[in-house]
């Protein structure tokens, strides 16, 4: 944590907790580096499903090739924040409501999740021209991952015994353009694997562009880069991904990469800032009761996991009673919920933990407050507040 972040952190008035803080230098400069290491042929674009909070999308549009996006009410948004940074429009179960919104938005792409997509595209298009992949679901073995999209049954993207069935529909509807693939198979992937898995999918998308005689262009390999939250001082190897990606290119000249990560790009700059209520034992155990919850930030919960944090001391104390403490001694951070799973990290060792100390919570730029039960027991919202607000130059944009 920089000590700008920090001196915020006891700056804040007990009014303000809890609070995300997002720090935008750290994003600007992450995505800069990402940026960086990636190939001239290899696009990059945001996921906004990981954290749609409009300053960090507006930091984003200047590193970025474009946003994407996987509903009608993200689009809008998209739209609204940053009016003419290029959309892709992925995720299943498009409604016909959405497909002619998304027409309509003029998007870059379409990502065709089956043949109903297709029909329902083709019946709205009108004198309309649009750009389409058809997202695949390749039998790759996968092993061990911490979320898997595809390589086994899943909602996700076309069996590929149906792509000969959505070759002939788009053969019969000149105005939608095939450009290409997109391949979003797991989430959570260290960079060699991830470089490993685009060689299988370039692989098997140059046997069937030639057995098919389809012209390709673009292949999207999606997101997943993985984040560590065991080690979150541990991510993800861009430099080492971009080198892998660029000697895969030099295999296929011509071809455009596309990539879609999101909570590796935004996780780190989002802290979950809140206070201890209370330091209570039972049965042997120790519990710090924290204001707010998983109804804020749901990660640990939905991820199973503990999520990091740092511990900032507040001494003063205006009780007459003892102020009461743990040291040394394992405990269980929670919230404020009527539920035994409002747990934010679990058995965790700690020096010294006090009421009123505060807690900043780690890797919350992600997943966070977006797939949070905000309203359970209709707690208070929490802030939100954003630091080093710089205007970013006009032109900028890659």
């Amino acid at each position: 944590m920089r000590d700008q972040l920090l001196q915020h952190i006891h700056d804040l008035g007990d009014d303000d907790l809890p609070a995300y803080l997002y720090d935008l230098r750290e994003l600007r400069e992450h995505a800069a580096a990402i940026r960086a290491a990636l190939p001239e042929r290899v696009q990059l674009l945001y996921a906004a499903k990981a954290n749609s909070d409009p300053w960090l999308l507006d930091v984003l549009q200047h590193h970025v090739d474009g946003f994407e996006v996987a509903s009608g009410g993200e689009l809008r948004h998209v739209q609204a924040t940053c009016p003419g940074t290029p959309i892709a429009f992925g995720g299943p179960g498009k409604t016909p409501a959405e497909l002619a919104g998304a027409l309509q938005a003029g998007v870059e792409r379409l990502h065709i999740e089956s043949e109903q997509e297709l029909r329902l595209l083709a019946g709205l298009l009108g004198e309309r021209t649009v750009d389409v992949l058809l997202r695949v679901n390749l039998p790759i073995a996968l092993g061990p991952v911490a979320l898997a999209m595809g390589g086994e049954p899943s909602p996700f993207g076309l069996d590929p015994t149906h792509l000969d069935s959505c070759l002939a529909l788009i053969a019969a509807a000149p105005r939608i353009r095939l450009r290409g693939i997109h391949v979003h198979l797991a989430s959570g992937l260290d960079a060699t694997t991830h470089v490993d898995l685009a060689g299988q999918v370039l692989s098997w998308a140059s046997d069937w562009s030639n057995e098919k005689g389809v012209e390709l262009t673009e292949v999207n390999l999606g997101g997943g880069m993985g984040v560590d939250y065991g080690r979150p001082d541990q991510r993800f190897d861009w430099t080492g991904y971009g080198a892998g990606l660029r000697r895969l290119l030099e295999r296929y000249p011509g071809l455009t990469l596309r990539i879609e990560p999101g909570r590796s790009v935004s996780v780190y700059c989002g802290w979950y800032v809140t206070e201890v209520l209370d330091i209570k034992r039972s049965h042997g155990h120790v519990f710090a009761v924290l204001r707010g919850g998983t109804h804020h930030l749901r990660t640990p919960a939905t991820k199973q996991h503990d999520q990091p944090f740092v511990i900032v001391p507040v001494d003063t104390w205006d009780r007459p009673w003892e102020r009461p403490q743990a040291q040394g001694e394992p405990m269980t951070l929670v919230g404020q919920l009527c539920t035994p799973k409002d747990v934010l990290a679990r058995g965790v060792q700690v020096g010294r933990l006090r009421v009123r100390d505060r807690v900043a919570f780690a890797l919350a730029g992600a997943y966070a407050w977006n797939i949070s039960h905000h309203d359970f027991l209709m707690h208070p919202a929490p802030h939100f507040q954003h630091l080093d607000q710089v205007p970013v130059p006009a032109g900028s944009h890659p």
